[in-house]
């Protein structure tokens, strides 16, 4: 292997290092902060954009590879079906069936995330933002496109593609969504790794987001109209 092809190797190699452990504190972290503080905008404001800055920061060391992630596929209409209809089919699998899990194995109802917000004076304009818009930007930028550019200069792309997922399922810490989050994540890395593109992993993500969202914004109100 020749010198240049055996320090980009090492340089990436030490960058994912940095990357998992950065972002496996800032998660811990993140957990820790929540659960011991109140809920309040400026705290949920503050902790994504160290987030953002944090993939930004990342993002830089090899911003030219990562910008042409952001080039416009060549329209298909397959897989342009598939990335409209899917996000619709696992939010609707993802709020019944984890709910029924939660139930199941720790006897508590699925989490609302839109309940999350309610304090707010615009809570379902603020869990839009928090949820739909944010998430779908940043995540991907982090996990199908620097990560996955840096891994895949020292693995194939089939363990890129597992390990992109499996950080992605694990910083969100939690062991019921770890089970459709990993599979979620493998989704979108092979969708990154087939087409070179993050616009389809941004899509599906945002509309699985925003349909998850709309589901418990519905059934949040029901309960209220029950009650």
């Amino acid at each position: 292997m020749k010198k240049p092809q055996v320090e980009t190797r090492a340089k990436s190699l030490n960058l994912v290092i940095v990357f998992y452990v950065t972002f496996l504190l800032f998660s811990l972290i993140s957990y820790l902060i929540y659960e011991s503080s109140e809920p309040s905008l400026a705290l949920e404001l503050t902790i994504e954009s160290v987030f953002a800055l944090l993939v930004i920061g990342f993002s830089l060391s090899n911003y030219k590879s990562i910008l042409k992630l952001y080039k416009l596929p060549i329209f298909d209409n397959k897989i342009a079906t598939f990335t409209l209809l899917f996000p619709v089919l696992s939010a609707f699998f993802v709020s019944i069936s984890i709910g029924y899990l939660n139930e199941w194995l720790f006897e508590v109802y699925y989490d609302n995330y839109y309940s999350e917000y309610v304090y707010l004076s615009n809570p379902l304009l603020w869990s839009f933002i928090l949820i739909a818009i944010l998430p779908p930007i940043f995540e991907e930028l982090a996990f199908r496109g620097f990560l996955f550019n840096e891994l895949s200069n020292v693995a194939s792309q089939r363990v890129t593609i597992i390990a992109t997922a499996f950080l992605f399922a694990l910083i969100h810490f939690s062991l019921i969504s770890f089970i459709w989050i990993f599979p979620f994540g493998l989704l979108l890395g092979y969708l990154r790794s087939k087409y070179n593109t993050m616009w389809y992993g941004i899509v599906i993500h945002f509309i699985h987001n925003f349909i998850v969202l709309m589901i418990d914004y519905y059934n949040y109100n029901s309960e209220l109209v029950v009650y």
